[in-house]
């Protein structure tokens, strides 16, 4: 597995604790199909929260360019925010991916299989695909920090979602039907918030709302479509903000957040932007590819830097 130049192989990227610890027992495996496919790569395993951005980071210092993640959403959010910590690097790395998380809305997106062998070949024999990549600055009491993302935002109730998600998960509980649980009972709880909204400078809202996402990809929270007219290289994020609406309507209409049909709600406006503000009165929380992060105010941008993934 060895080679005197990084730059010719690949850096592995392995979350243990993804899919419910999925990771840590399914590694000899996938490391046994990345030997039997004449790859040449180094492992390299996640620890604690953020460790990954800390490890491609360093990699990518060490002359690393070709990764492959094994791992899920969160796993992947933290490399690529390892690869853009260094500046006029990132438009040389390529990204694929292996995925073992819950959601695994990046890899839908791009249908990205879920067999460890044709993952690997897909890698192995794939295109590389240029992709937009997103930016948001979020605050943690008064100190201003930022976030790179491939995929989608959430505002307000999602994140609230996201958060109480990622507490279950260090619970030992995941999957689709932990994730429905926790959305339900987040909504018996929730309250609309006072969100301003800004795109390209101009107001697009200031009324209660219900939540907001913000997307690069379409799909989120396992498979829904908040943002279905989402595409990944048109330079633009597909933003959906959702007016105050009722419990119950949410629960009788909840089909139409994966069928792609969310719009047809009068309740629902969609629209799309390269730059987004949001400020609020209120304590509004904010979650990226499924990681909690801070609060508002946030501005959002699409960044001129490119990523390439590796896709079918």
């Amino acid at each position: 597995m060895k080679a005197e130049d990084p730059g010719n192989k690949f850096l592995v990227v392995v979350n243990p604790n993804a899919g419910g610890r999925l990771g840590e027992r399914d590694w000899p495996a996938i490391e046994k199909i990345l030997t039997d496919s004449g790859l040449d790569f180094e492992p390299v395993f996640t620890k604690y929260r953020h460790h990954a951005i800390k490890l491609t980071e360093e990699k990518i210092a060490e002359g690393f360019r070709k990764i492959i993640v094994v791992g899920g959403d969160g796993t992947i959010n933290e490399v690529v925010n390892g690869i853009f910590a260094r500046k006029n690097t990132a438009e040389q790395i390529s990204m694929g991916v292996i995925m073992i998380g819950t959601g695994n809305d990046w890899g839908r997106m791009f249908d990205i299989p879920a067999d460890y062998a044709e993952a690997v070949e897909l890698i192995k024999n794939g295109r590389e695909f240029i992709q937009d990549v997103g930016c948001v600055s979020y605050f943690l009491g008064d100190s201003k920090h930022k976030r790179y993302f491939i995929n989608t935002a959430g505002i307000g109730f999602d994140a609230l979602v996201v958060e109480n998600t990622n507490k279950s998960k260090d619970k030992g509980k995941s999957g689709k039907f932990s994730y429905l649980i926790t959305l339900f009972k987040t909504l018996m709880k929730y309250k609309t918030l006072d969100i301003s909204v800004m795109a390209e400078g101009r107001p697009l809202a200031g009324n209660r709302l219900f939540t907001m996402s913000i997307g690069i990809g379409k799909y989120s929270g396992g498979g829904m479509q908040q943002v279905p007219g989402a595409v990944v290289d048109d330079g633009l994020f597909d933003v959906m903000l959702v007016n105050k609406i009722s419990k119950a309507k949410i629960i009788y209409k909840i089909k139409k957040l994966y069928d792609g049909r969310i719009g047809e709600l009068k309740e629902v406006d969609l629209f799309r932007g390269r730059s987004i503000r949001v400020e609020s009165k209120d304590k509004v929380m904010l979650e990226v590819d499924g990681e909690s992060l801070g609060h508002a105010p946030f501005e959002f941008e699409v960044i001129d830097e490119k990523l390439k993934v590796i896709v079918k």
